[in-house]
């Protein structure tokens, strides 16, 4: 009974993420962080970015990845079933897709008729800084930890992802080196030789 609420809890977070972000993969981070790492505290801070990682490392949109991510890996620790945590990831996918299909299905029908209209164009202008709004607080969540008193916040850095000076050495390396135009793929597979050599 409680892996089956477990589950109808993971495919109602992931619809109404699926349902509120606009934007695509990015933008959801910070939602899927606030809902699986601070609100129902399925995962941990350093795992979450684990995932991100991985995510973006594999073909496909980052938010369904993380979700699928998400999805086995709360699913297993919850029942230590990796066959559960295939049912996990399938139904967390299933439940983030679910909404943009139908959104989009309606947006196709309706989209030659309002495609002229003033209302539409500025909703669209309205949505566009929302969304650079929103990635940028998927890599904010990510570096910094905020808690709240009252109306006081507290940042601290998330050190399970930068644990030590070796972390920040990668991280700035990547970065000159992705500026002078190094490909990603190499970028990665050096980063995680280096991570084995260093780790």
């Amino acid at each position: 009974m409680e892996t089956l609420t477990l589950l109808l809890e993971l495919a109602l977070t992931f619809f109404l993420i699926g349902t509120f972000t606009i934007g695509g993969g990015y933008a959801m981070l910070s939602l899927i962080q606030g809902e699986v790492v601070l609100k129902h505290a399925w995962i941990s801070a350093g795992t979450f970015a684990d995932i991100v990682a991985v995510s973006q490392m594999t073909p496909g949109p980052v938010g369904i990845n993380t979700a699928t991510y998400v999805g086995y890996d709360v699913l297993v620790q919850a029942t230590g079933s990796p066959w559960m945590g295939i049912a996990g990831s399938a139904l967390s996918t299933f439940a983030l897709m679910l909404p943009s299909f139908l959104i989009m299905l309606l947006i196709v029908r309706f989209y030659r008729q309002f495609k002229t209209s003033t209302l539409y164009a500025g909703t669209m202008d309205f949505l566009r800084p929302c969304v650079v709004g929103l990635i940028g607080a998927a890599a904010v969540v990510l570096i910094v930890h905020t808690t709240w008193d009252g109306c006081n916040p507290t940042f601290s850095l998330v050190r399970d992802n930068f644990p030590d000076r070796k972390s920040w050495v990668l991280l700035g390396g990547g970065y000159l080196l992705a500026r002078k135009g190094v490909s990603p793929i190499q970028l990665i597979l050096g980063a995680g030789a280096l991570g084995l050599i260093l780790y």
